[in-house]
């Protein structure tokens, strides 16, 4: 096999040496695919190949791909918006095609989202020591579709758009790693899975360029409302997270409107500044909740394992963060919350302190009538 990934001189080389290493990475065995989707320049660069490689050839592109990506439900809503678009061209493209590609929207459970966290069992919001949202709202649901289909084939592989020149850190990480004689390294948590990156090492200009000559992809979806989000974040994207030692979301990328373990989304900042000043009203109650986790009376004397400390929200915090939520919801126009999360939240509330269904006559009051019996409590 030749030099897998290696860089080239030139825009054109780099591009013909990536997908041929592809092409003959997917032909080597007969392990799926499962490429890692987030909407952000890098991963839509490997689904780009990938999809250019499946297309070329023809006939022979047999084992399964699948797509996969992770909504949190508090994705920032543009986003979410673009990303599940994007999924529609390519599935519709593919079934067209007759390709083995198939697209999935991961999402944690109900037990498992940031407001039934949060407003159900007291969660205090993700700080940069209490990071709690990154395993049950990316990780949890990344790994089921994945175990999913490692159970089906015994072995996948999966290909990232991790690159060398994102960061020191992640760098540092990608050279950590052994690699077989094929450009692989085994996943160091996901039993039976290897890891590719086929794009290591691109440039960050090397990335841009293809985007933008090589619009529309094959699926006929352009690349223009990517380009445009990025110029209006102001760079950077957030990444499917497959593990604790992948960077979080925050400053210039692209993530949850509820974030609150930075000082400044400068994404959402960005899409404010840029056309989207719906999502003010999303930002401000980002910032007042930010605010309101530091405030003592919010927060009751212990621990959930019983020890002396600050512990969950107080029931009336609870109460008032989810009055806030759903007036926020009326201002901006879309749904922020779920029936099924509402009616979970109401469970554990029912369970903990509250017999007069409070969560379900607040929400009333926003117009939302919710049905008892969906969001189901663990």
């Amino acid at each position: 096999m030749a030099e897998v990934f290696a860089t080239a001189t030139n825009g054109a080389d780099l591009v013909a040496e990536t997908k041929t290493a592809l092409k003959e990475a997917y032909l080597a065995d007969g392990r799926p695919w499962i490429v890692a989707y987030s909407g952000g320049k890098d991963s839509t660069l490997v689904l780009h190949l990938v999809y250019d490689v499946l297309v070329e050839l023809g006939k022979h592109a047999i084992k399964p791909v699948y797509v996969i990506s992770s909504d949190t439900q508090v994705e920032a809503p543009n986003i979410v918006n673009y990303v599940r678009d994007v999924l529609t061209a390519v599935q519709k493209d593919a079934e067209r095609r007759n390709l083995p590609l198939i697209c999935e929207m991961v999402r944690p459970a109900v037990p498992e989202t940031f407001w039934s966290k949060l407003i159900g069992r007291g969660y205090p919001p993700p700080t940069r020591w209490f990071r709690w949202c990154t395993t049950t709202m990316k990780i949890k649901p990344s790994r089921r579709a994945i175990d999913k289909i490692t159970a089906k084939h015994g072995s996948v592989i999966l290909l990232l758009g991790s690159r060398t020149a994102e960061s020191t850190i992640r760098k540092k990480g990608m050279e950590s790693r052994v690699k077989n004689f094929r450009n692989l390294n085994a996943h160091h948590e996901i039993p039976n899975a290897f890891v590719l990156a086929p794009i290591a090492t691109w440039t960050d200009d090397e990335v841009w360029d293809f985007l933008y000559t090589h619009n529309p992809p094959a699926w006929k979806y352009p690349h223009d409302q990517i380009i445009s989000l990025y110029r209006q974040a102001i760079g950077g994207e957030c990444p499917v997270v497959m593990d604790l030692n992948t960077p979080s979301c925050g400053g210039g990328r692209f993530g949850c409107w509820t974030c609150t373990v930075v000082k400044l989304d400068k994404s959402m900042e960005g899409f404010i500044q840029t056309g989207d000043a719906w999502m003010k009203p999303l930002a401000d109650f980002r910032s007042w909740l930010k605010e309101f986790r530091e405030q003592p009376h919010v927060r009751m004397n212990r621990r959930r394992d019983g020890s002396e400390g600050p512990g969950p929200f107080t029931p009336v915090a609870r109460q008032e963060i989810l009055e806030h939520l759903l007036h926020i919801e009326g201002k901006v126009g879309i749904r922020l919350i779920s029936d099924d999360e509402i009616d979970y939240i109401q469970s554990v509330w029912s369970s903990e302190f509250d017999l007069n269904d409070t969560a379900i006559k607040l929400s009333a009051k926003f117009g939302r009538t919710i049905k008892r019996g969906g969001g189901l409590c663990h």
